[in-house]
């Protein structure tokens, strides 16, 4: 899952200069069409389990939706406030776990919660106040907290790539359509080289560790492992000239301490067992 977060994390530099070129809708398009494409293989090589397209789709419209508002968002705000705002999901998680599948967050999560919620606060240097961008980039965070909801009731019932392949063929095909209305598909090679590198390394790769790595974390905690992606966010946007002040590495140490907070309990436990 960390793995995961770190790759997610690598695409808001990425996308933000993508953005600059072409439309969003139309690279989301190309972006998930490409992973779609690249899981493809392994996907027809696993057993068809009954009902793994209907959750796909259904996994698949929540994360249209959180990327849309995410890189349409991408056009009015910072890469690293983008990255951010995205992860107030983990506030957004246990609230809704708890009241869809009664899965109640334990007191090292919450306290783990309170903690990363803090450090994002000082990482966005923005206090309470949104401008359009970080409007838009709320509600990306509202539906990927959905999405992380849904994956924690699927991720065991359905073959990883195929599930993973079917909700980034429903985002890539959706898209297309709209795509083609707003803006089209005459990409710069800039463009092009943006949407296979996110295509690849991060719809394919990534969303496959997030759906493997879902099997074993619940939805609470799986938030708090992806709070290393707006770290990692900063990190990549501190190499494209994008710095963090006193208060930033603040609130990204506050992050990560929230992200112990919640786990060492859990590794404690499991270093017992054995």
């Amino acid at each position: 899952m960390l793995a995961a977060g770190v790759l997610f994390g690598s695409t808001f530099v990425v996308m933000k200069d993508a953005v600059v070129d072409v439309e969003p809708i139309p690279f989301l398009a190309a972006r998930f069409l490409i992973g779609a494409l690249v899981l493809a293989p392994f996907a027809v090589r696993q057993p068809r389990s009954p009902g793994v397209t209907r959750a796909g789709a259904f996994a698949g419209v929540a994360l249209l939706v959180g990327y849309i508002f995410q890189t349409v968002g991408l056009q009015y705000t910072s890469a690293s406030v983008s990255a951010f705002i995205t992860y107030m999901l983990v506030v957004l998680v246990p609230v809704l776990a708890a009241l869809t599948v009664r899965r109640i967050p334990t007191r090292p999560t919450i306290a783990g919660v309170a903690l990363a919620t803090a450090g994002l606060f000082l990482l966005t240097g923005q206090g309470l106040a949104l401008g359009k961008g970080e409007a838009l980039t709320v509600g990306c965070a509202i539906a990927f907290a959905v999405h992380i909801v849904l994956l924690s009731e699927w991720s065991e019932r359905f073959p990883t790539a195929r599930f993973t392949a079917i909700q980034l063929a429903v985002v890539g095909m959706i898209a297309l359509v709209v795509g083609a209305f707003t803006g089209g598909y005459d990409f710069p090679a800039s463009a092009w080289l943006a949407a296979a590198y996110t295509g690849v390394v991060v719809s394919a790769v990534a969303f496959a560790l997030q759906v493997s790595g879902q099997r074993q974390v619940g939805p609470t905690r799986t938030a708090l492992l992806l709070m290393i992606e707006p770290v990692a966010a900063a990190g990549f946007g501190y190499a494209a000239g994008d710095r963090l002040g006193a208060a930033g590495i603040t609130g990204a140490g506050l992050i990560l301490a929230g992200i112990l907070t919640a786990e060492l309990p859990g590794l404690l436990t499991s270093r017992s067992i054995r």
